[in-house]
């Protein structure tokens, strides 16, 4: 069975035998929601790569201490995919997060495309975006994830361009597309930047700026996914086709 994963600010200068601080939401999760209890085993990770393990000491109302046993560190995943994520309507935001943080997404944009129902702006922007990186942390750590995702501010689309421009290789999904994900060559280091249009699909200027670009225009078969799964389903492709997935 796998261990309970929480979260710490920093993981730096631990070793086996410190003691760990687990504090506030991330304490109160564990130990009243998850029930942890003096001498219980768990992982403690700091989203950049280093998880250490060991058992818990002490409990409070926000606080758990965990004395450490061992600790490993993990390199960050090649490449690094980063979904830009046309704004959808409702939950279904999250929903895109949660399963692009499932499969190994370094860097999630969220895009104001042209034909984007949801808008976000002033007090809204920051309460989405906030929701969006709640959901990316803890999905990063159901999935047991050493590296936890980014999620950046939202983009406008000459932001958008600008991460295409400088991808080793981008991708825009649109459904009229002739080619498909196959027809690429996928790199194993490096960056691999994937556009999602929204649920109205992605305009002619739109499409026609991101090729410009150095993006390619692909479609995912003859059937139309929509804009919170569409994401996963074309890096889930792509990652298959590289060594993180070799084994």
């Amino acid at each position: 069975m796998s261990l309970p994963v929480h979260w710490v600010e920093s993981l730096t200068g631990v070793g086996p035998g410190d003691l760990v601080e687990v504090e506030g939401d991330e304490a109160h999760h564990a130990v009243a929601v998850r029930r942890l209890r003096t001498g219980e085993p768990l992982a403690v990770t700091d989203g950049a790569g280093t998880t250490v393990t060991g058992v818990v000491r002490a409990t409070g109302k926000r606080r758990l201490t965990v004395e450490v046993e061992a600790v490993a560190t993990a390199p960050e995943p090649e490449p690094r995919v980063t979904v830009v994520q046309a704004l959808p309507k409702g939950d279904r935001g999250e929903l895109a997060v949660e399963v692009l943080t499932e499969v190994g997404v370094a860097i999630v944009v969220p895009w104001a495309a042209s034909r984007s129902v949801a808008v976000w702006r002033g007090e809204r922007a920051e309460k989405s975006l906030a929701r969006w990186r709640a959901t990316a942390r803890e999905a990063a750590k159901q999935s047991r994830r050493a590296w936890f995702p980014h999620i950046e501010p939202m983009a406008t689309t000459e932001q958008t361009l600008t991460l295409v421009e400088a991808a080793d290789l981008a991708v825009v999904l649109h459904e009229d597309a002739s080619a498909g994900l196959a027809s690429l060559d996928v790199p194993t280091t490096g960056s691999v930047v994937v556009v999602v249009g929204p649920e109205g699909g992605l305009t002619d200027d739109e499409v026609a700026a991101l090729v410009a670009a150095g993006a390619h225009a692909v479609r995912l078969g003859d059937e139309v996914l929509r804009t919170s799964t569409a994401g996963v389903v074309a890096v889930a492709a792509l990652l298959s086709r590289t060594d993180r997935w070799a084994t």
